[in-house]
């Protein structure tokens, strides 16, 4: 009968390179490493409650959308307060997109708020304190500066602040795609507003024009030639559909004012 390989690191040199590659981002290379570990070791119970082995189980779990494997791994095994950010994270976007899969459209801030009720933190990775679900302060800085060098951001540079802002990679992408769709509306807003100004600015040259008009009304010397070109005037802003006149000047009449 052939024995079980044994491993041939430390439980603090599989820790190690868990976090190494934890930090670096390569889920893949992760996975590949957790999944080449035998499972007989002299240690082995130790190794399964190591924080940074069980923390990186937990990630490559999330990436690979075995969230109920990594559910598991969150409620039964107490982590640490510096562990708590990036689970919590996985913990929250795991239950959203399984309740967005099962209705078949995009979450509201309702949908997630119940979402959140419905699937409470767990204790072994809160510490009971109430928790914002908006991003700190730094957090927001950081992902300001990086949207003003580039408002779309590739998968590695999506990794890359992940992992600069404790955040997973869907997180910096929905804060992207939200922050375009926000720019987005606030752009047509100013445009609209843009085109108001213009339409109010013609309004007062119009209404200008028509004191112009009024004033050479009153005159007993001004000619109908003179008339004629002030009305022309008004007529270019195109602030009048039509205007009609006859002899004498006073009769001057002005219809279909568009306001």
């Amino acid at each position: 009968m052939f024995a079980l390989p044994t491993l041939n690191f430390t439980v603090s040199q599989v820790a190690a390179v868990c976090e190494t590659l934890e930090e670096s981002g390569d889920i893949e290379r992760l996975a590949r490493f957790l999944w080449s570990l035998p499972v007989a070791h002299p240690n082995i119970s130790e190794l399964n409650k190591n924080e940074a082995v069980l923390r990186a189980r937990a990630i490559v779990s999330f990436h690979s959308g075995n969230f109920r494997d990594m559910y598991t791994i969150l409620e039964h095994h107490k982590f640490t307060k510096e562990s708590h950010g990036k689970l919590q994270a996985m913990w929250l976007e795991a239950h959203y997109q399984e309740a967005e899969k099962l209705r078949g459209r995009p979450l509201g801030p309702v949908d997630k708020y119940r979402v959140r009720k419905k699937f409470p933190l767990p204790r072994t990775i809160w510490d009971g304190e109430q928790k914002t679900h908006c991003f700190k302060e730094r957090t927001r800085s950081l992902l300001r500066e990086w949207y003003l060098q580039d408002p779309y951001p590739n998968p590695t540079k999506k990794r890359e602040l992940a992992q600069a802002t404790g955040l997973t990679p869907t997180q910096v992408g929905n804060w992207f795609k939200n922050r375009r769709q926000r720019d987005r509306a606030a752009a047509a807003k100013n445009s609209k507003y843009d085109r108001l100004f213009r339409d109010s600015a013609q309004c007062s040259v119009f209404q200008n024009t028509v004191t112009d008009v009024s004033e050479a009304l009153a005159s007993s010397d001004i000619s109908f030639t003179e008339i004629s070109n002030l009305v022309k005037s008004a007529t270019r802003y195109g602030r009048i559909n039509l205007i009609t006149w006859t002899e004498p000047v006073h009769r001057v009449k002005y219809e279909n004012f568009v306001s």
